[in-house]
C-alpha cells in the first residue's frame, strides 16, 4: 500500500519539476542571449556557462546588468532582473558604445538633415512628420544644433520602419522586445534611426508611443550612451511617460551639452527670465495673446512670454519646455475661462488646453467649428464672456462662434471694419481683460471698450512691460 501511495506521489510531483526545471532553463538561455547582445557576454563564456549556482561569467554579467539598470545586485536570475530582461527596450548595447564607431562619436557641424524614408502604417503620415519634427525639437532646444528634414536625397540622419532582418546585421525580433536601434554619428549609416515595424506605434499611451522613442534615438544619432538615471530618456528601456509633463532629465541635458554646449547665447533657456531689452524692441509684434487664468501669455516663434497683467515682470520660456507636444509659430489663442480651456491654432489645426494639459484629441481640423474649405488658417481669435461667444479674425473678415450650442452663428462673415469702429485689419493678436479687448497690430497695441465699440487707447506694443 505503501508503495502504490509513493507511486501516486511521484505521478502527481514530477511533472511539476520537470515544468520548473524547464522554466530555469528557459531564463537561463534567455538571459544568456541578452547579456550576449546588450553586456558583451563572450560566446565562449556562454558555452562553459552550466545550469548551477556559482558560475562566475554567468554571474559577474548579471551582476553588471543589474548595478547598470539600478537593480538589486545579487548576480541571480531573480524575478526583477527577468522582468527588466522582458521589458520592450532600445537595440543599442549598454556597455557598448556604437559598434565599429570610434569612441564618443560627435557631429562636426551644427546644421543637420533628417529624412523619414518611409512610413508606418500605424500613425497618420502627418502625425509621423510632426511627432519626429519634436523629437528633434527636444534635442535643439538645450544645445547649438539645428535640424531641417528634407523629403530626397541622403541626409545626416536617415529615418526608416523595418520588419525583422532589414540589412545592418541588427534583425528586429518582432513585437516587443527591441523596438528601435539607431547609430551614432557618421558617414554611411551612422547617425541612422530604425524603427521596428512590428510595434503599434502610436501617439498617445497605448501600443509604443513614437515621441519617446524618437527623442531616445535621436539621442543616440547625435552620440549619446545610454544612461544609468531610471529617470533619463536615454535610459535603455522603454516605458510610456504623461507627455503633458515630460521634460529632459538634467542628466539627459548635462551629457547633450558635454558633446555640443549649451544653446547660442541669443537663444533664452527654457524657464529662465530675461531681461527688459527684448520687450522694449520698438517693433516688438507678438503672433498670438491670450489670458491663462490670472496671467497673459504671449506667444512669439518658439517662445512663450507670460505676466501678470498689472506687473512689469515677465518670464520666457520655449513652448515646447511647457508643452512638449504643441508646434512653435501659435498664430491665435483664446481662453474659456469658465472652462479652464485655452485654445491654440496654428494653420489649419488646433490645440485645445484644459487645465493647462494637451488633451490627447490634439490636433483637431479647423473646419470642425464651421470654416469654409477656403479659410487655411486664423490670425487672431477672442472669447467675449459677457456674451459667451468667441471672434475669429481672418484677413479683413471675423466669423463668430456661440460656444454654448458649438455652433457658428448663421450671417458670418462679416467686415471687421464695419464692427470694431477704429481697427483695421489685419490683427496679429488680441485678448480680453476687464472687459476691453487688446488688439495687436504691428507694433501698436489698442485698447477697445466692448460696451461702448471704440478705441479707448492706443500705444506701443510692449507698453506693458516696463520700457
Amino acid at each position: 500500500m505503501k508503495f502504490l501511495l509513493l507511486i501516486l506521489v511521484l505521478q502527481v510531483t514530477a511533472p511539476g519539476a520537470v515544468s520548473l526545471a524547464t522554466s530555469k532553463e528557459n531564463n537561463v538561455t534567455y538571459a544568456q542571449s541578452f547579456l550576449k547582445t546588450f553586456y558583451a557576454m563572450k560566446e565562449e563564456n556562454i558555452l562553459r556557462t552550466k545550469l548551477k549556482a556559482g558560475d562566475d561569467n554567468m554571474e559577474n554579467k548579471i551582476k553588471e546588468m543589474q548595478q547598470f539598470l539600478g537593480l538589486n545586485v545579487t548576480g541571480q536570475l531573480d524575478k526583477s532582473t527577468m522582468d527588466m530582461m522582458h521589458r520592450p527596450r532600445c537595440g543599442i548595447p549598454d556597455v557598448q558604445i556604437f559598434k565599429s564607431m570610434p569612441r564618443k562619436p560627435v557631429w562636426k557641424k551644427h546644421f543637420l538633415t533628417y529624412r523619414i524614408t518611409n512610413y508606418t502604417p500605424d500613425m497618420k503620415r502627418e502625425d509621423v512628420d510632426y511627432t519626429i519634427h519634436k523629437a528633434f525639437q527636444v534635442w535643439s532646444d538645450v544645445t547649438p544644433l539645428k535640424f531641417r528634414k528634407i523629403n530626397a536625397g541622403e541626409a545626416d540622419i536617415m529615418i526608416r520602419f523595418a520588419f525583422g532582418a532589414h540589412g545592418d546585421r541588427n534583425p528586429f525580433d518582432g513585437r516587443g522586445g527591441v523596438v528601435a536601434h539607431a547609430f551614432g554619428p557618421g558617414p554611411g549609416i551612422g547617425g541612422d534611426a530604425h524603427f521596428d515595424e512590428a510595434e503599434m506605434w502610436t501617439k498617445g499611451y497605448q501600443g509604443t508611443n513614437l515621441f519617446l522613442v524618437a527623442i531616445h534615438e535621436v539621442g543616440h544619432a547625435l552620440g549619446l550612451p545610454h544612461s544609468k538615471n531610471p529617470k533619463a530618456i536615454m535610459y535603455p528601456t522603454y516605458s510610456y511617460v504623461n507627455l503633458n509633463s515630460f521634460r529632459l532629465s538634467a542628466d539627459d541635458i548635462h551629457n547633450i551639452q558635454s558633446l555640443y554646449g549649451v544653446p547660442e547665447k541669443h537663444q533664452p533657456t527654457p524657464n529662465a527670465g530675461i531681461t527688459e531689452s527684448p520687450f522694449c524692441d520698438p517693433y516688438l509684434r507678438f503672433d498670438a495673446v491670450t489670458t491663462m487664468g490670472n496671467k497673459i501669455f504671449y506667444f512669439k516663434d518658439r517662445y512663450l512670454w507670460w505676466k501678470f497683467p498689472e506687473e512689469p515682470k515677465t518670464t520666457v520660456s520655449l513652448i515646447s519646455s511647457m508643452w512638449p507636444t504643441l508646434p512653435s509659430g501659435i498664430q491665435a489663442a483664446y481662453e474659456i475661462g469658465p472652462r479652464r480651456q485655452v485654445f491654440l491654432f496654428k494653420d489649419d489645426k488646433y490645440w485645445l488646453i484644459s487645465s493647462l494639459r494637451p488633451q490627447p484629441t490634439n490636433p483637431r481640423r479647423i473646419h470642425s467649428l464651421g470654416f469654409p474649405g477656403f479659410v487655411k488658417k486664423i490670425d487672431a481669435a477672442v472669447f467675449n464672456p459677457l456674451l459667451y461667444k468667441t471672434y475669429f479674425f481672418v484677413d479683413h473678415q471675423y466669423w463668430r462662434y456661440d460656444e454654448r450650442k458649438r455652433l457658428m452663428d448663421p450671417g458670418y462673415p462679416k467686415l471687421i471694419v464695419a464692427h470694431f469702429l477704429g481697427i483695421e485689419p489685419k490683427i496679429d493678436a488680441v485678448f480680453y481683460y476687464n472687459r476691453h479687448y487688446y488688439f495687436y497690430q504691428g507694433s501698436n497695441l489698442l485698447e477697445y471698450d466692448v460696451l461702448t465699440n471704440r478705441v479707448t487707447k492706443m500705444e506701443k506694443s510692449n507698453a506693458n512691460f516696463g520700457c
